[in-house]
């Protein structure tokens, strides 16, 4: 998680204390701390919570700890979330715009669309619900006025994700400037989708012949 959040940081997809990463652990999560900025984080620093959100030992987690708790207890597929301010996903989240089927590789985040999630305050339980609602069959959304967040099976993955998400908004901010860029057809995002099942995974040897 420590070097997650410093790869996030000198990816330039968080600056000083802004975003968070979050991981299962047993029946409840590992948090960063409040206000550490990510070349200060140590794995000491680190906040265990209960799944119930009680911290475990001490320490005082990131003030989007339900988000974290709350996105790992509904999707037990996804082990690890990174939430960050990036540049581009943070630039069109602050305009309220899903980023729609423009390229293919939209579909890594799970669909069609990458949704943008309606504002709410920071650290609040309404902001954990729209983000839930936006993540559904997704792995990545926006939020609104805010930033974004991604999801994996482990902190890897998600960190991937990320990096992708934040790709994908740089292209659709640059490819608005000249105007809005044709959409792929549910039917051609389909076909991404179908491919994406198998995508990346090498082939089983066959089997030896005695």
């Amino acid at each position: 998680m420590v070097e997650a959040a410093r790869e996030l940081d000198a990816r330039g997809l968080n600056r000083g204390t802004s975003g968070n990463v979050g991981a299962r652990c047993d029946d409840g999560l590992l948090v960063t701390p409040s206000g550490v900025p990510a070349r200060e984080l140590t794995a000491q620093a680190i906040v265990r919570l209960a799944a119930s959100g009680d911290v475990i030992g001490t320490g005082r987690p990131s003030s989007e700890w339900r988000f974290h708790r709350d996105i790992l207890r509904a999707r037990p597929e996804l082990h690890a979330v990174v939430h960050v301010h990036s540049p581009f996903a943070t630039t069109l989240a602050c305009l309220g715009l899903d980023v729609p089927p423009f390229h293919y590789m939209i579909a890594a985040a799970g669909g069609d669309t990458i949704r943008c999630a309606p504002y709410a305050l920071f650290g609040t339980q309404e902001l954990s619900d729209h983000a839930l609602a936006a993540l559904q069959d997704r792995r990545a959304c926006l939020l609104g006025n805010h930033g974004m967040i991604a999801a994996g099976a482990g902190l890897e993955q998600a960190l991937a994700l990320c990096v992708e998400v934040e790709s994908l908004c740089e292209q659709y901010w640059r490819a608005r400037q000249i105007g809005e860029p044709r959409h792929l057809s549910p039917e051609q995002m389909a076909e991404v989708m179908e491919k994406f099942k198998t995508y990346g995974r090498q082939a089983e040897p066959e089997p030896r012949q005695p």
